[in-house]
């Protein structure tokens, strides 16, 4: 053993027989093998732990560390002293501060050495992404998508299996669905794997689903989307994920929701918005102007003066709110086209107008 069996242990060298004493039970129920099983780092630590508390614990192999380093006649080349952790025999947990030892095994096995309710379970959720138009989004749609599924098997009903001659208590654990576990000096109980913790004799397994209950089906399933559904939002059918387990309820189906893009709309939340191109006069003289929304065609006023990137509201010209009986705004931003160029006749009218203006928008810009 080569390293400080001190730092090992989590303490200082000038520490008590209680503190070393403390920190090795600490350490030692943190890294037990069986509290680990299959990890190979918590084995190797836990005899490092094991061989340091070895060694500290006793007043003269103590006594030999702390002058020489080492313990022995000679000073360790590679053999390291191999320890034995087959159960808990001689390792008392009563007095080791908060957990007891049961109450270590319900947290670090969540109940695999007790009895485990194996009663019905709930089948798995399914999630299934699907893309709709624009306007299917904003109206509203019914389709049926295609979803392969878990379904209970109709020859046994679910139950994996075929009971013949009436219920009969299981042989192996006489009934009560547990099967005792030795551990070291204790002894604990687990799920009996004959009747899988029923306590019935299962029967014959079904040779339709070979005892899985289940059987996978390809289905056509109804879909209603709600009007105003909008991007990365979800729908939930319910009872249409996979089957339950011994007649336990079938999970559900989450479908979530993908918008196609608009080439004219566009939409933020409930409200819509709009680029629409109006004209030099239109936009000096003020006009009335037909405008496109998710609903057909609707009228603005477009006041005199107007300037280029202004906005007007439409009311509850937007998506539905689902679940709710209001709807979202649309907002029109107006774009100003000039004239063609290339025609000489409105080439003069505009020069005209540049006279009578004798307007300059640049004038309060000041370098």
């Amino acid at each position: 053993m080569t390293q400080d069996l001190y730092k090992i242990l989590g303490v200082g060298r000038k520490a008590s027989d209680v503190e070393i004493k403390k920190a090795y039970r600490k350490l030692a129920r943190k890294y037990h093998p069986d509290l680990n099983p299959g990890d190979k780092n918590a084995e190797k630590r836990f005899k490092e732990i094991q061989e340091a508390h070895a060694v500290l614990s006793n007043s003269k192999k103590k006594k030999q560390y702390d002058q020489f380093g080492f313990v022995g006649n000679t000073p360790p080349s590679g053999a390291q002293q191999q320890y034995s952790y087959g159960g808990f025999e001689g390792f008392n947990f009563s007095n080791s501060g908060s957990a007891s030892f049961q109450d270590i095994f319900k947290n670090m096995f969540s109940g695999s050495f007790q009895h485990q309710q194996q009663g019905p379970e709930k089948g798995e959720d399914l999630y299934y992404t699907m893309k709709v138009g624009f306007m299917d989004a904003i109206n509203g749609i019914q389709t049926r998508i295609k979803l392969s599924r878990k379904v209970a098997c109709s020859f046994c009903r679910g139950k994996g299996y075929i009971q013949s001659g009436g219920k009969r208590s299981c042989q192996v654990c006489g009934g009560s669905g547990q099967t005792p576990i030795p551990v070291g000096a204790m002894r604990f109980s687990t799920t009996c794997r004959a009747c899988k913790g029923s306590g019935i004799e299962t029967g014959e397994e079904c040779s339709l689903c070979h005892g899985m209950g289940f059987m996978q089906k390809t289905e056509r399933i109804k879909v209603r989307i709600p009007a105003g559904i909008n991007h990365g939002s979800k729908v939930r059918i319910a009872g249409k994920g996979n089957a339950g387990r011994k007649g336990g309820p079938t999970g559900d189906l989450y479908i979530t929701i993908e918008v196609n893009s608009h080439n004219l709309f566009k939409r933020e939340g409930a409200n819509i918005y709009i680029k629409l191109p109006i004209t030099v006069p239109e936009a000096t003289l003020g006009a009335k102007i037909e405008v496109p929304t998710v609903y057909g065609v609707s009228t603005i006023k477009i006041p005199p003066g107007t300037k280029s990137e202004q906005k007007f509201r439409l009311r509850e010209k937007g998506a539905p709110k689902v679940g709710k009986k209001k709807k979202g705004d649309q907002y029109v931003e107006v774009t100003i086209v000039p004239p063609p160029f290339n025609n000489e006749r409105i080439r003069e009218i505009m020069r005209e107008i540049e006279k009578i203006s004798g307007e300059n928008p640049r004038k309060k810009i000041k370098t």
